[in-house]
Formats: structure tokens, sequence, C-alpha cells
């Protein structure tokens, strides 16, 4: 299966400052990949470098802030260019919608869907240049089943799975070569996670096993911790199965 290697270009994980995202940076900073970890606090970026090591190029910016993400992309592309992005940056602000304004609601979104769609889109124009690269979106199931004082979190990243699927419409028939999916990685033990959660250095291992693999089947596949969610069949195609003998396997990371 084709990978991706520290000589295809430079990472990117945004939310590096903490839990998920700084254990992915770890990860591809050991497999020898040069990380860009975007965060808006410099002090976190700094406490994550201090464990990537010298591979890991810290970035102070909000990805919401479209114009800023363009400049700081543009300059990774002019050190060797970007094959990998991972966005996994979010925020949880835990509030009750009767607490919430518009403008609260709004900023939510503008993290945790507007930044996917700008980190995306700059990354996508140096990787359709090339026609090859690879964008995991780092997912949750809080739209499918929204917990108490989580409206605007669960409605921001419903709708960035939803964008998943429309980069996958937009860009798959011409860009086969960029490979684009949903990651769940599991309730980790975190600061946006609970205190039993799964340690964010385990999930980032799959993660970044996902990440690397350039297999192009992957394109609009959701991978849940460490194995693939099959898309729900409807009775025609469950029928089919049986007549066929034929029983999807989901597929599964690591050994």
């Amino acid at each position: 299966m084709t990978q991706l290697t520290p000589l295809d270009g430079i990472a990117v994980v945004t939310g590096a400052g903490s839990g998920l995202g700084r254990a992915l940076s770890v990860a591809l900073c050991r497999r020898g990949f040069t990380v860009a970890g975007t965060g808006r606090r410099s002090e976190t970026l700094a406490h994550t470098g201090a464990l990537a090591g010298e591979r890991f190029i810290a970035l102070t910016l909000d990805v919401s802030d479209g114009a800023a993400v363009r400049d700081a992309f543009a300059a990774l592309g002019a050190r060797g260019g970007i094959a990998l992005l991972i966005n996994n940056a979010a925020v949880y602000p835990k509030r009750d919608f009767l607490d919430e304004t518009a403008e609260s609601f709004m900023r939510t979104v503008a993290t945790n869907l507007g930044g996917v769609a700008a980190c995306s889109a700059a990354a996508l124009a140096q990787m359709c240049d090339t026609g090859r690269g690879r964008i995991l979106n780092v997912a949750s199931f809080a739209d499918i089943a929204p917990l108490p004082a989580s409206s605007a979190y669960s409605v921001s990243k419903g709708a960035a799975r939803l964008l998943t699927r429309a980069l996958v419409a937009d860009l798959a028939d011409r860009f086969p070569g960029i490979v684009i999916g949903d990651w769940l990685p599991g309730m980790l033990q975190t600061g946006m996670g609970i205190p039993d959660g799964l340690a964010p250095e385990i999930a980032a291992a799959w993660g970044v096993e996902l990440a690397l693999s350039m297999d192009e089947t992957l394109t609009g596949t959701v991978f849940e911790m460490d194995h693939e969610l099959l898309p729900p069949r409807g009775i025609k195609g469950r029928v089919k199965d049986l007549l066929l003998m034929r029983r999807p396997r989901p597929r599964r990371l690591g050994p």
C-alpha cells in the first residue's frame, strides 16, 4: 500500500498545542516528518515542540482567520509544500443554547467548520498542483447524538463531516491522488474529552497510520478509532450480498 513519506512534503496538524493534536505531531515527527503545528497559544505550541523535537514548526495561528491561514500555508509551500493536512483544531464551549448568543454560536462554527474549510482550501491549492496529497478530518458523533450544552459544537462538527463529503464530491474524480476522509478517534483523556478516556498517544498511533495511507479507496471513508465504519446497506444491497455470498468486511488499522 502506498504511503506518504517525509520526502513528499510537510505535514500540517491543526490544534497541535495539546491533546490529540500534540500526540499526532509528536508521532509524525518521530516518523521523520517536518510537522507544522498550529495553535492560538505560542506557549502550548512550545511545549509540543519540546516533545516533538527540531522537526516541529510552531505556527501561532487562528484557523478561523482565512487570510492568516492562506499566508501561513503559502509560506509552508515555499519550504517544500504541504503533503498532509490533519484538521484537528476544535473548540467545545459546553454552553447551554439558552446561554448562547448568535455571535458566540458562530464563533464556534467559525473554528470547527470554518477552520476546516480554510485549511483545506489552502492545502488543496498546493495539492492540486501536484495531484497528490492527504487530508484527514478529525470528526465526532456529536451531530448524531448531541450531548446537553453542546449545540454549537454538535452542529459545527456535523457540518464539518458534510464538508468532507462535499470535498469528495468536488475532487475525487478529478484528483484521485488526493485522499480525503474522516476519522473519529473515540473518547479521549483530553481537555475536551473525559477523565477515563483513551490516552491520546494510543489514538494518535491509529490516526498517523491512517493519515499516511495513500490508498485511493480510502477517499470518502469514515474510520472510528482503529476500524472502518462501512456505509449503511439498503435491502437490495443486503440481498445481493447474500446471493453472491459476499460479506463486506471493514478494514482495520494496526497489526
